[in-house]
């Protein structure tokens, strides 16, 4: 009974959103109260919902002060010279301008925002794709890849709603896949390098104008009026993030607080104005809100669904028609399928609906639940949301390059997938995921 229950309020759920009937916070919170109830749990979910919220808060409180300082640096201009300087070196070389697209894209990802890295690298980097001649879909593809790869941070939506469902920290689920994390950064670059080669063939190399890129350069791309910026404390802001990305590597103190301190200081030395650092913190409002009530709504549905031990009866119910000599490749089976399910399911979808069943599957046959989520995140919804047609960022993309949707699709599926296949593979030789 409990397993037909759990599997109608997954069913429920992921019908809900993905036809749009509801929002998925509503659907997070309401679907599984209405079948709880049904199943006769009564006023008891109350503590359940508790358990659950509690339990996402650390890493709720984590995306949300990781949006902010992340859109903070970006308002102060800390990555502008670097890609200045990128768009100077590429010149007219369509090699160079590909590599480049990569390398620039993967800077502005950091702030764990598709939609901002695409309006902002599409920007920058369109008018020089125009003026070269060059192809849209090679733009469009790359800046794909590049914010695919890094997606997988532990402030990205993805991995995020890993940890909320797994109930784990990053130290745990992400910092081990930080290797095959590099392995797909260098996979991208490799990418970049064919694709810029093929260009570099068809239409050779322009001479153009120094003053020419320096123009290009950030007239396109307004990042943050000039109002707000600081490059008078650009090494300082480098140093801020480079200590802050060096301590949640090596967890000095628990994540959340690392950026709360961090933002804190940044916010204090860049912007010491009161009415500037409200100004910044709204500016980034509608990012943290959106985000954080999903990671806490997210708390309800799965403290409801391991409360009423939905989950144990459907893991349960899956263990039974999986071939005992199959049930040890499940991790990998998750890795290799995760970057097409992307194409089928929303990341609300898949992390709040598949991933619980899979993981105490996994658990049932004696695989650690945090491998399946380690395997989920190397594609679905990371190097799978620029080609999906369930995350609006996707139409963001293709809308300013001016490509069709298919198009982009059948042009940068492969180089896609197989940044999952080879951050599968490096993911099983570091042990990441194994298979047993």
């Amino acid at each position: 009974m409990l397993a037909i229950l759990g599997c109608l309020t997954i069913g429920v759920f992921l019908y809900l959103i993905m036809t749009k009937r509801l929002s998925v916070l509503i659907a997070l919170v309401l679907v599984p109260i209405v079948f709880a109830l049904i199943g006769g749990f009564g006023l008891g979910i109350g503590e359940m919902m508790l358990a659950g919220i509690v339990k996402v808060a650390p890493t709720g409180i984590m995306v949300a002060f990781a949006v902010l300082y992340f859109g903070l640096m970006m308002d102060t201009g800390l990555f502008e010279p670097i890609v200045s300087r990128m768009l100077l070196i590429v010149k007219g070389d369509p090699l160079k301008v590909v590599v480049g697209t990569a390398v620039i894209t993967m800077l502005v990802s950091l702030d764990g925002d598709g939609a901002s890295t695409f309006m902002i690298t599409i920007s920058a980097l369109l008018p020089l794709y125009k003026r070269l001649k060059m192809n849209p879909l090679i733009l469009a593809g790359v800046v794909a890849l590049g914010a695919g790869v890094m997606n997988l941070a532990p402030w990205g939506g993805p991995t995020a709603r890993a940890m909320a469902t797994l109930n784990v920290t990053s130290a745990h689920l992400f910092n081990p896949i930080l290797p095959a994390m590099v392995a797909g950064i260098l996979w991208v670059l490799f990418s970049s390098y064919l694709l810029g080669k093929r260009e570099r063939e068809r239409l050779g190399i322009m001479d153009m104008e120094e003053k020419d890129n320096i123009a290009l350069a950030f007239q396109e791309l307004a990042v943050a009026t000039l109002e707000f910026k600081r490059p008078q404390l650009f090494w300082f802001n480098l140093i801020l993030t480079l200590i802050l990305l060096i301590a949640l590597i090596k967890v000095w103190l628990p994540l959340p607080t690392l950026f709360i301190i961090a933002f804190a200081i940044a916010l204090l030395v860049n912007y010491p104005n009161q009415k500037q650092q409200l100004e910044r913190i709204t500016s980034h409002a509608n990012n943290v809100v959106m985000v954080s009530t999903m990671i806490f709504a997210a708390g309800i549905f799965t403290g409801i669904l391991t409360g009423t031990k939905m989950i144990d009866a459907m893991a349960l119910s899956m263990v039974s028609i999986i071939p005992e000599a199959m049930a040890g490749y499940l991790p990998i089976l998750t890795a290799i399928t995760s970057m097409p399910l992307s194409l089928v399911f929303t990341p609300d979808a898949y992390y709040f609906g598949v991933l619980p069943i899979i993981s105490q599957t996994a658990s049932t046959f004696g695989i650690d639940p945090i491998e399946v989520g380690r395997a989920a995140i190397l594609g679905q919804m990371t190097t799978g949301f620029p080609l999906s047609p369930l995350t609006a960022s996707t139409f963001i993309l293709i809308g300013m390059t001016g490509v069709d949707l298919g198009d982009h699709q059948r042009f940068i599926f492969k180089w896609a997938f197989g940044t999952t296949i080879i951050m599968t593979i490096a993911a099983l030789l570091t042990g990441a995921i194994t298979i047993i």
